[in-house]
């Protein structure tokens, strides 16, 4: 298939270095004024297409695929998660999907690491009080946060990210503690001083701050239920950026409600906006989604499209195809 020929329908609107990148490759049909699709207009859009360059907010399950004709032949997703794309029916229909993994993993690492700081030092509060008048001058004794330094840091999935804010939080003076599926390469874990828990169950009993880096697959929704979420101290804090799904948020805002979790940092909902008992708790901080929201980390983003996409286009494998079945421990980054 010639470049010169081959169409690229984008759903959302990308950085303009990238999309002046796609445009000098490819056809390539844009979305000037990045408002979601609706679904009739994404599988229209598909239907035209030889390269669909997809983004998070777009669900392509297996309906999505069933409605596409046979043109649409590699979903370039923008992103490294790919829980919204069914890939088994893409693959069925012989559509090839990528992604964009190992770009987001420093940025996300800081954001993950800010907000570990953030919520024991109260620092979201400290802002709000400047803001409403409540602060009338030091005291010895007011907005008293936790100390980092010598806490324990459980990080929930050791993979790129996983390990990015392992190396931060060392450097902060945490000792790191780990659960995945197996235990991560020893010279690493050796390096980080790592310490790694087979069972999670006993890690959340043990540690003080928890950090959510796992991705989204059916295995993991809830991983943090309830009752596991019962398993922490309450001096214990919550940070996930990775996916909304895989905290029990309902639970999660009742615990920290009733004091038997000392707050959260999330990045990431199970909807499109937080329990609302989140939204009260002074100690919680709540971000949009924009752990991997540098300049930076988007272009490179889409220079990784862009590579899938010209390698599709003269006939070659394109590098970052997702493979159903391959060990998640390590992949995918969050966003």
């Amino acid at each position: 298939m010639s470049a010169k020929k081959i169409t690229v329908a984008v759903t959302r609107k990308l950085p303009n270095p990238v999309e002046t990148r796609l445009a000098g490759l490819f056809d390539v049909v844009l979305n000037d004024d990045d408002a979601p699709l609706s679904r009739a207009a994404l599988i229209e859009r598909a239907n035209k297409a030889d390269v669909l360059a997809a983004t998070l907010g777009d669900r392509l399950d297996a309906a999505f695929f069933a409605a596409v004709g046979g043109r649409l032949k590699l979903i370039a997703n923008f992103g490294a998660g790919t829980d919204h794309i069914d890939v088994a029916a893409a693959n069925a229909r012989g559509i090839q999907v990528t992604n964009t993994p190992s770009v987001l993993a420093e940025d996300a690492a800081d954001m993950a690491m800010a907000l570990v700081l953030a919520v024991p030092r109260r620092l979201v509060e400290g802002v709000r009080a400047i803001e409403s008048g409540a602060f009338h001058g030091w005291s010895p004794t007011w907005m008293l946060g936790r100390r980092v330094r010598g806490k324990k840091l459980g990080i929930i999935g050791l993979g790129r990210v996983g390990e990015a804010i392992a190396r931060r939080a060392k450097a902060f003076g945490l000792s790191v503690h780990y659960h995945n599926r197996t235990p991560i390469n020893p010279h690493v874990e050796e390096e980080l001083e790592a310490t790694y828990w087979d069972s999670l169950d006993q890690m959340l009993a043990h540690v003080d701050i928890v950090s959510v880096n796992c991705p989204h697959t059916p295995a993991t929704f809830h991983l943090l239920s309830r009752r596991r979420l019962k398993l922490l101290q309450p001096h214990t804090y919550v940070v996930n950026i990775s996916r909304g799904e895989i905290v029990d948020e309902t639970a999660l805002a009742d615990l920290i409600e009733d004091g038997k979790i000392a707050g959260a940092g999330l990045d990431v909902f199970e909807g499109e906006s937080p329990n609302e008992k989140l939204f009260r708790a002074p100690n919680v901080v709540l971000l949009p989604h924009m752990a991997s929201a540098t300049i930076e980390s988007r272009i490179e983003m889409g220079e990784r499209v862009i590579i899938n996409i010209k390698m599709f286009a003269d006939g070659h494998k394109p590098p970052d195809r997702v493979i159903l079945g391959l060990d998640q421990d390590r992949t995918p980054d969050p966003a």
